[in-house]
């Protein structure tokens, strides 16, 4: 057992004097800051460049941080006739930056990575935290080009203006007859 008293630790600090000794009275100068901002809690609220008051601590989360939410899809290869069969159900728990606005329509575009990629797009819903699709893209495609390459899908806005806000992807390799469901995790866009 070792002695911890001061006397046993050449040159430690004595705890009593430290800023964390609870026996002393509470200062009054003492003010509470919040955790994330390191502001007063008092003015934890600013105005964003739109005018809009939110909290802080929406602006500071990163992209690793933030839940962007998921993408529910099922796919199917119907090999008498060569078909692939892609049906975007919905979006769950979807999150889009302020500057999108309150409720921007939104839809998924998928991208079949092929040497000439294939492009699909569903209808423009309008944004929630979620959105039902329900439409099924076909295509005949040969199941050898298809084990090679990448399904991605790109969440975009169309109004107020067009832009990518999450994206996520899917590879192909075990594709079969047998519907498959997946839900995909969205990521912020790449750059």
């Amino acid at each position: 057992v070792s002695d911890l008293r001061p006397s046993a630790l050449p040159g430690s600090l004595d705890v009593s004097r430290s800023m964390f000794d609870l026996r002393s009275p509470p200062h009054r100068s003492m003010k509470r800051y919040d955790s994330v901002s390191s502001v007063p809690s008092s003015t934890s609220s600013r105005k964003d460049s739109q005018g809009s008051n939110r909290s802080l601590d929406t602006i500071t989360l990163s992209g690793d941080e933030r839940d962007f939410g998921r993408l529910n899809v099922k796919l199917c290869y119907v090999s008498s006739v060569e078909q692939i069969w892609i049906t975007v159900l919905h979006c769950k728990d979807l999150s889009w930056p302020p500057s999108c606005g309150e409720n921007p329509r939104i839809c998924v575009k998928g991208i079949l990575t092929l040497p000439k990629p294939v492009h699909f797009k569903s209808s423009a819903k309008e944004g929630s935290n979620d959105i039902e699709f329900m439409e099924t893209f076909v295509f005949a495609i040969k199941l050898q080009s298809l084990q090679a390459v990448r399904l991605v899908f790109k969440i975009q806005t169309q109004t107020p203006r067009k832009k990518t806000i999450g994206e996520c992807s899917l590879a192909l390799q075990e594709l079969s007859s047998q519907e498959s469901s997946h839900w995909l995790d969205i990521s912020p866009p790449s750059k």
